[in-house]
């Protein structure tokens, strides 16, 4: 592929699926703006505020105007025109009793003018970042497959995606809050409807990007704008849609992923083969385990699949195993790819996973989460004496509970 990024952004965006972009080496230009992307979802973290002696705990902690500049990004070429909430009732224990439940989760920005000319097309940019508690990434992957439903003219049964995070997607904020928030999906597509709108007679795409948890409801905003015909102009012209994913989970069901191909989602998942995160959830069930031999299993239509094209790293760092899944070392290393990702240190042993999952699951205590999810397992075989649970909307949920288990 020739040219600047301007004359060929509709293939690094993803027309054609990245086929020549990604194997058997990462296109310079492609390098590139996965590493843009993944900066301007790292500002997230940078701007987030975890000092709960703050007035904006859990929020930005600088204004709209000033939030890139005050992160070191000041030369994004972006201008943030809303920042995004996000609510999850039942699990943010540790925020203090009648004060806010909103978590400040993203933000959405479009390119000025001078990054419009070296773009090619104004990009309209929404960032999500991931979890920031353990109790988040339990409540998440301990539920199971639900109908999406995000059209209501046409409900679509089959397609299906993770419960907890269509709780954090769709969820409104409950009465007193002091941002007024409606759901994150509303606060999102009202936004970006009006961009749309403003820039109407506009070369535009939608580009979406998230880490971890932040890669779900990227996910989901990419499919639902898709269903919804947001990204729609005219009869033959579409706005691209496309997600740039860093150690995301799966987030549905096989319905989902084609779903998505149908609509023309484009999603780039950037992996790093040892992160635990993107195992989850679906450990057992996946888009691996559907068919034996030429016969499709019973519970095909219930197995988690990711979606989209993967671009595979592999790095570890044994003295900090929590690096597996941390963004910044992500970002790293497709900026300056090695030869050798995995790190090793002579006399090192133990168990690797056990200290991942240690530091992803931050302060909880790893006997209790063992308890719990096994006996969590222990309910689910009880009820499972028939074959009729593999059929079962929750044997999913069941099944995360057990791999959760084993992963500690």
């Amino acid at each position: 592929m020739k040219g600047s990024l301007a004359q060929v952004w509709r293939k690094v965006q993803g027309c054609g699926d990245w086929e020549g972009l990604v194997s058997p080496s990462l296109h310079p230009l492609l390098r590139e703006e996965i590493v843009r992307y993944g900066e301007l979802v790292s500002a997230c973290y940078k701007a987030f505020e975890l000092d709960s002696s703050s007035s904006r705990y859990l929020s930005c902690k600088y204004g709209k105007g000033s939030m890139f500049e005050e992160v070191g990004m000041g030369g994004s070429g972006y201008d943030v025109t809303r920042y995004v909430y996000v609510t999850a009732p039942d699990i943010m224990t540790s925020i203090p009793s009648g004060s806010c439940r909103g978590r400040w989760v993203g933000y959405v920005a479009v390119a000025s003018d001078d990054m419009t000319d070296r773009l090619g097309r104004r990009d309209i940019l929404v960032t999500f970042r991931g979890t920031v508690t353990s109790q988040e990434w339990v409540a998440n992957l301990m539920s199971s497959l639900t109908p999406a439903r995000l059209d209501p003219g046409d409900p679509r049964p089959e397609v299906q995606v993770e419960s907890g995070f269509l709780g954090l997607y769709t969820s409104n904020e409950c009465g007193g809050s002091r941002f007024g928030l409606e759901s994150c999906r509303e606060q999102l597509l009202c936004e970006i409807s009006r961009l749309l709108r403003k820039y109407k007679g506009e070369e535009v795409s939608i580009s979406i990007a998230g880490h971890s948890m932040g890669s779900s409801l990227a996910h989901l905003l990419a499919y639902d704008i898709s269903e919804l015909g947001l990204n729609h102009r005219a009869p033959s012209s579409t706005v691209p849609v496309t997600v740039f994913s860093y150690g995301g989970p799966r987030v549905g069901n096989l319905g989902f992923k084609q779903r998505c191909e149908e609509l023309g989602v484009k999603v780039l998942r950037v992996v790093n083969v040892h992160d635990p995160v993107t195992k989850l959830p679906g450990v057992f069930l996946n888009e691996n385990f559907r068919v034996l031999g030429n016969y499709e299993l019973p519970w095909s239509c219930s197995c988690y699949s990711h979606v989209g094209v993967e671009v595979l790293l592999d790095f570890l760092d044994v003295k900090n195993p929590s690096c597996v899944h941390d963004l910044d070392a992500y970002i790293s290393l497709v900026r300056c790819p090695r030869e050798e990702g995995i790190i090793h240190e002579d006399g090192v042993v133990g168990n690797i996973f056990e200290r991942v999952m240690s530091n992803v699951v931050g302060n909880f205590e790893l006997c209790r989460l063992r308890r719990a999810a096994s006996g969590m397992v222990d309910q689910f075989l009880v009820q499972s004496q028939g074959a009729e649970f593999l059929m079962d909307n929750n044997f999913l949920g069941w099944m995360n509970c057990l791999a959760l288990y084993m992963l500690m």
